[in-house]
């Protein structure tokens, strides 16, 4: 990847407590997921996660993001819209089929909350959705659709994320069972 654009549709979960007011939120999509500067640690984080690990810093990955943030009326589940530049085209088929055969890594197959598949990508047009897909995988598996050509870039897709069971808490879990299992914890 050279280039990600997205649009991110948070969930009310995501506010924490005491969240969002019910009269802010009905009927509505907040397009400033508050103060916190959740638009630039959209852009940042995966530059870090991406990166390389060089002596005692992280050297980030040379990928560009522009990303916007938005809280939705929606209990559980981060869904983002991206689009992506890479480094040469290829056709969307082969991208889901890199998708579905993504799998953790030796040391992390068997852990309790490795989920299976990590994964799992919808041929459905109208899919993944929060209420349908969020648990999948026991909430940590990530669901990807709608993988397809991108006329500015080169491919669009949708991404969910359950926010609290595979963000925070779940990564929180599986990341200590990993830290465990490779006896560096």
């Amino acid at each position: 990847m050279k280039k990600v654009f997205m649009v991110s549709l948070q969930a009310l979960s995501g506010a924490g407590y005491p969240g969002v007011p019910s009269l802010d939120i009905m009927d509505n999509v907040i397009p400033n997921v508050g103060n916190g500067g959740e638009e630039e640690k959209v852009e940042w984080e995966p530059r870090k996660m991406l990166g390389k690990f060089n002596e005692s810093k992280i050297d980030m990955a040379d990928i560009q993001f522009s990303a916007h943030t938005n809280r939705v009326a929606v209990i559980d589940g981060h869904t983002v819209c991206a689009s992506v530049a890479l480094d040469k085209s290829v056709e969307p088929e082969v991208a889901i089929q890199a998708l579905r055969d993504y799998a953790a890594k030796p040391s992390a197959q068997n852990l309790p909350s490795t989920p299976k598949p990590v994964i799992e990508v919808k041929d459905e047009a109208d899919r993944p959705q929060p209420r349908l897909d969020r648990l999948t995988g026991k909430g940590m598996t990530t669901v990807v659709g709608r993988v397809r050509r991108d006329p500015i870039l080169d491919l669009k897709f949708v991404v969910l994320s359950h926010n609290t069971i595979r963000g925070a808490a779940g990564a929180s879990i599986y990341n200590a069972e990993l830290l465990v299992n490779e006896n560096l914890l």
